[in-house]
């Protein structure tokens, strides 16, 4: 799948740069320290928001080509600002894996789907990092605007094009939203789809055929059923794979205990004690706390 022409990658630059809180460009760098990182991208509701509440939600890409059998590496760290306590959940891999996934080279579809919508490059150790992760987003752009063709409508709006994408790539995985989330996704980014479409189909190598708000893209009967093969093979390995990385990140997810505490709180009002037996086997503890979970409700029921 090919990286489009400069038009979309200064397009990409441009958003990827928008200004992100002082606060959280701060936990960003140190995060990107501390691993040895080339890259540090910020994604997620808060990006949208600039709220400093919840969780702020990074990936940080790291130097080198050997990446672990299951990636990312999922992690969760807490840090003071004035008295406020900051939460980040971070998923860990390498920026080659990254920019392969993007491209569609690799089996994943959880890559180029997410990142083909908003996201900020938060902290780039030099200019050449900042270069690989515009030319992978864009990628991702590219990969994803030529499945929307394919599985999109003979002809329609570029909404049509990327609800068909949603729908397939939320269906392959294994997800908590409710239908119609793709909805969602381009109500609230509505600013960020606004003509990536044409573009990116262009950078694919499509021509896009737009006519006013339609768009008619140029693709022959032989790539489309290439592109289809190319996804239904990917479409089969979408929830293994989830189901693989949840089972990894079960038994490697750092400060689980910490973050699943925080959400129960968050959720229900009931605090959950981070003993240091909950911190090192918070799968062996997790029965305890569903345990008392169930009676705190049963209390807030009878009161």
């Amino acid at each position: 799948m090919s990286v489009g022409p400069s038009a979309l990658a200064e397009r990409i630059a441009t958003r990827l740069t928008v200004p992100i809180d002082p606060t959280v460009a701060e936990f960003a760098r140190a995060l990107g320290d501390a691993a040895g990182a080339r890259a540090v991208l910020f994604y997620g509701s808060n990006l949208r928001t600039g709220s400093l509440e919840g969780v702020l939600d990074f990936y940080i890409l790291l130097p080198g080509t050997t990446e672990s059998a299951i990636w990312p590496t999922v992690s969760y760290h807490e840090r003071d600002h004035h008295g406020v306590t900051l939460r980040a959940k971070v998923a860990t891999m390498r920026l080659a894996t990254f920019a392969r996934a993007a491209s569609g080279e690799l089996t994943d579809t959880t890559i180029w789907a997410r990142f083909v919508q908003p996201s900020a490059l938060i902290w780039a150790v030099d200019d050449t990092a900042r270069g690989e992760v515009i030319t992978a987003i864009a990628s991702a752009a590219t990969t994803a605007a030529r499945l929307a063709a394919a599985l999109g409508p003979e002809s329609g709006t570029a909404e049509d094009y990327w609800r068909a994408l949603f729908r397939a790539t939320y269906s392959a995985e294994f997800r908590v939203e409710k239908s119609g989330r793709e909805n969602d996704i381009l109500s609230v980014n509505a600013e960020h789809f606004a003509g990536l479409l044409p573009q990116a189909l262009e950078a694919g190598g499509i021509p896009p055929g737009q006519n006013s708000a339609a768009l008619t893209p140029q693709l022959p009967p032989a790539e489309r059923a290439r592109i289809l093969g190319w996804w239904n093979r990917r479409r089969r390995m979408g929830k293994p794979l989830n189901l693989l990385r949840l089972v990894k990140a079960s038994t490697t997810f750092e400060g689980a205990a910490r973050y699943a505490a925080w959400k129960i709180e968050r959720h229900t009002g009931m605090p959950v004690a981070v003993t240091p037996f909950r911190e090192r086997f918070p799968l062996l503890a997790a029965p305890q706390v569903l345990l008392d979970l169930r009676r705190h409700r049963r209390r807030q029921r009878a009161g």
